[in-house]
């Protein structure tokens, strides 16, 4: 199973400023996920033509599920993460992640049915303080949301703004038996994609899953179509209660 996830910048080149929504699709469509993680995906929006970019990309992909979170409201539209999945949801959720007066984020949760069994998707986007990302780390994993389902195999992943990777190492993330998939940060620099410097979309993965591959797919096209570049993971639900994750290639 393949899963991407990838902070589209509404659609909007991060090197020539132009709107081309069809260079992100196209940069989708070449890695054939399973599994399409989106954030900032803009609906009715006066500086992207007022497209409705969710309605755009279902009809693209025609996904047996899908979900949109608007979490940012404009004078005119606004945008948010989108989920867009090849197999059924058997639940899903979406809680809003805003600490006090700060931006609106949010976190979307679903249960997959894929073919191994059911999935525990979470699909975030976290802020741009330290501070505010440990809080929403701590604030979802204790949402009674996320606990009704946290005994599944669980994939957490998204834009984690976690420059200095500190979720992991010392916060809600490591204390709660999750496993950083992207690391070592060196070989997952997605930002900018131009000239990528840093490492801000992650996942972290607990429960029986088996990761074969991860990376962040570098394409001349994909370092045109956004500020940021795609992550894609290849992985297994293994069989059976519990079983720690294996890495078998990480690159």
């Amino acid at each position: 199973m393949r899963i991407l996830s990838y902070n589209i910048h509404k659609g909007i080149g991060g090197r020539d400023r132009r709107y081309k929504l069809d260079r992100v699709m196209q940069v989708v469509e070449h890695e054939n996920p399973d599994l399409i993680c989106l954030q900032e995906v803009d609906r009715a929006v006066k500086r992207t033509r007022h497209d409705d970019q969710p309605r755009r990309f279902i009809e693209a992909f025609r996904p047996a599920a899908h979900l949109y979170q608007l979490n940012v409201k404009l004078k005119e539209g606004g945008y948010g993460n989108l989920v867009l999945s090849r197999w059924p949801f058997q639940a899903h959720h979406q809680v809003s992640l805003r600490q006090e007066r700060r931006k609106p984020r949010g976190a979307q949760m679903c249960v997959v049915a894929t073919p191994e069994g059911p999935l525990h998707l979470v699909h975030w986007h976290l802020g741009l303080a330290e501070k505010e990302r440990h809080w929403q780390a701590e604030h979802l994993l204790q949402h009674a949301l996320f606990r009704e389902s946290c005994h599944l195999p669980t994939l957490i992943i998204g834009d984690y703004n976690d420059w200095r990777n500190t979720l992991g190492r010392r916060g809600a993330l490591g204390r709660d038996g999750f496993h950083q998939v992207t690391a070592p940060r060196s070989r997952f620099r997605s930002f900018p994609s131009y000239l990528p410097m840093t490492a801000l979309d992650k996942a972290y993965t607990r429960g029986p899953i088996a990761v074969r591959h991860a990376r962040i797919a570098r394409s001349r096209l994909a370092r045109d179509a956004s500020d940021h570049l795609p992550l894609v993971i290849d992985f297994h639900l293994e069989p059976g209660p519990g079983g720690a994750q294996r890495v078998s290639e990480i690159s």
